[in-house]
């Protein structure tokens, strides 16, 4: 979600949240500072695996500006299927799961998790297709109905977030994983970057996610 805000209208015209090195031994808490065009510098730790020991300086920058840049849009390969992002996605995923690789025939997946009410329909019907999962449970994929590109997926029945294919963006360079998932069916040749937090299998939300995307799951999930 690096690269995200320059794209959209907010009042954040900048906001990078990155990980910028292991605090061992450091007390907990978060530390708000100015900055000179009136926005502020948040610095946080948050637990990678629930631990003191494991907890990391996340910095995350705000300025007040406004972006005039247009938000995100993206769509289908024979352009029946369009579709607006109203708002940067909560968290962004890299899933290396089998199931993702097995799907989308790739070596992992990049999803955007955002609320279904901030995707907005431009052109087309996306159809929902029905797809088994190694555990047995199902999920819908939601496909053009002409060139049958993915857009994006439902998980766990809930209709109210929307897991969307990064690489459907007219631009998919303005994206980049918040986090590495169900890395322990990595392909062997990937290289993860260090400055993204990776997990074996799934992750605690409360000790990753930032604050303003904790409140908008939490508005959405209750």
């Amino acid at each position: 979600m690096l690269a995200l805000d320059a794209a959209f209208g907010h009042v954040w015209a900048k906001r990078e949240t990155h990980l910028v090195r292991d605090l061992l031994g450091t007390s907990s808490g978060d530390k708000i500072a100015p900055r000179p065009d009136g926005g502020t510098t948040e610095y946080s730790r948050r637990s990678r695996c629930g631990t003191a020991k494991a907890a990391a300086l996340w910095i995350t920058t705000r300025s007040p500006k406004m972006s005039t840049m247009p938000v995100l849009e993206g769509g289908c390969a024979c352009g029946e299927l369009r579709y607006r992002l109203t708002s940067a996605p909560m968290f962004v995923h890299c899933c290396h799961c089998l199931n993702c690789q097995r799907q989308t025939g790739s070596a992992f997946v990049i999803n955007m998790l955002i609320e279904a009410s901030r995707v907005e329909l431009l052109a087309g019907n996306p159809t929902a297709v029905r797809v088994p999962r190694d555990e047995g449970r199902l999920h819908r994929i939601f496909r053009c109905p002409t060139c049958q590109i993915a857009v994006w997926s439902e998980y766990s029945g809930r209709s109210e977030v929307l897991f969307v294919r990064a690489a459907t963006l007219d631009d998919p360079a303005r994206i980049s994983p918040d986090v590495h998932i169900y890395t322990r069916s990595k392909l062997p040749w990937i290289a993860l970057p260090a400055s993204v937090p990776a997990y074996a299998e799934y992750y605690d939300t409360e000790a990753l996610w930032p604050a303003e995307s904790l409140a908008r799951r939490k508005a959405l999930l209750g």
